[in-house]
């Protein structure tokens, strides 16, 4: 399966590159049939780049989803002015070969999205969180609040949110998309229990990240 962020783009290049190969085999020239599989080798990696797969959503009630899919970086604690004390934050990387949608960790109400402008440093980098172009949506679960940074990296310069205030969301549902490498930050409360690693891989609506304590 496609993403509809990347369909157009696509379409785009295949009108490009269809014609292009036509020309390149009838007229013989070697310089435009390396430059044909040049770009044919891009458009087959652009659809692997946009390829969005269906994810079986955990039915644990308690269960808090990864928001993406990529490489836990960093386990940190933070203040937080929504979250509250001591809140804990999950870094997660994403690299150019993983899948690029976001989806909700958990089911709730969408209290707030705002855009935060600012640089593109390398997304891996412990300071992104703080100084990268980043989307924030904030999340209200009854007792709990979780908020979700999705993070500009140095080549990611195009974040998609499609939450908006007062609206319901479910766990594993599509939330976005960034283009390219890019960074996620999960940010949920100190009663809540971890379950992942520095440098565990997850899966977005799929690996569990962290419980609620019952």
């Amino acid at each position: 399966m496609i993403a509809k962020e990347g369909r157009l783009i696509l379409i785009t290049m295949l009108v490009f590159i269809f014609p292009f190969g036509i020309y390149a085999h009838a007229s013989g020239i070697k310089i435009l049939y390396y430059l044909y599989l040049f770009f044919g080798s891009f458009y087959i990696f652009t659809i692997y780049f946009f390829r969005d797969p269906l994810r079986k959503i955990p039915i644990d009630t308690s269960a808090i989803l990864s928001p993406a899919d990529g490489k836990v970086v960093s386990i940190k604690i933070i203040n937080d002015d929504e979250v509250g004390d001591s809140s804990q934050v999950i870094s997660i990387f994403l690299n150019l070969f993983n899948v690029h949608t976001f989806r909700y960790p958990f089911d709730g109400k969408v209290k707030s999205v705002s855009t935060n402008k600012g640089k593109f440093i390398a997304a891996f980098a412990d300071n992104a969180s703080d100084v990268n172009e980043q989307i924030v949506t904030v999340i209200k679960a009854n007792d709990h609040t979780f908020k979700i940074k999705q993070i500009a990296g140095l080549v990611a310069r195009r974040i998609l949110c499609y939450a908006f205030p007062n609206q319901i969301v479910k766990k594993g549902d599509r939330m976005g998309f960034i283009r390219f490498g890019s960074r996620a930050d999960i940010v949920v409360s100190s009663n809540v229990k971890i379950c992942v690693n520095i440098g565990e891989k997850v899966k977005a609506g799929e690996s569990v990240i962290a419980r609620i304590k019952q």
